[in-house]
């Protein structure tokens, strides 16, 4: 094990808050993508509760070093469909802050982001509709394919939170 990944196991396993523990990687992965590479690469061996934490991280990293997440794209799409929902959700969230940096990259999240759309979970469903829209907003091609998919979401969604952020971002795409 890498001496970042042994600083990684350490956060995991202190007895802080989960707050904490998220702060705390961000602070160890922020500007290394040899670490983010290796805590990628090692993501499916750790447990569910370790794997909602360290995403958590990397969705902080995606809103404020995009960057440093951009060779990541496709395994970020792939938890999309994760089986634990903090894994959904975090996963579309980092979705929809790269982009405005990688429109072109994340649009192929697209098909696992509508199968969400169903998801039981609140929180799933509002970050799949944060993703979604940051998509339609970002990517031309994707923006001609998404809206009138949106509409339908936005008449058929029945919590508030979720649906407002389908009528906010209908009204900046209909002005673009």
């Amino acid at each position: 094990m890498s001496e970042g990944l042994t600083a990684i196991r350490k956060i995991l396993d202190s007895k802080i808050k989960p707050k904490e523990k998220t702060e705390q990687l961000v602070e160890q992965l922020d500007g290394s993508k040899a670490l983010i590479k290796q805590l990628v690469d090692a993501f499916a061996q750790l447990k569910k509760p370790e794997q909602g934490t360290c995403i958590s991280a990397l969705t902080v990293i995606a809103e404020q070093n995009p960057a440093l997440l951009k060779e990541h794209i496709g395994f970020f799409i792939t938890q999309i469909g994760h089986k634990a929902p903090r894994v959904k959700w975090e996963a579309s969230q980092i979705i929809g802050h790269l982009a405005k940096a990688y429109p072109d990259k994340v649009k192929d999240a697209i098909p696992a982001l509508k199968q969400n759309t169903e998801d039981e979970g609140t929180v799933v469903r509002w970050s799949t509709a944060f993703a979604l829209t940051e998509i339609a907003k970002s990517n031309p091609a994707a923006h001609t394919q998404l809206v009138t998919y949106i509409k339908k979401l936005e008449q058929s969604e029945e919590n508030n939170g979720v649906r407002k952020i389908y009528t906010k971002a209908l009204k900046t795409l209909q002005k673009a």
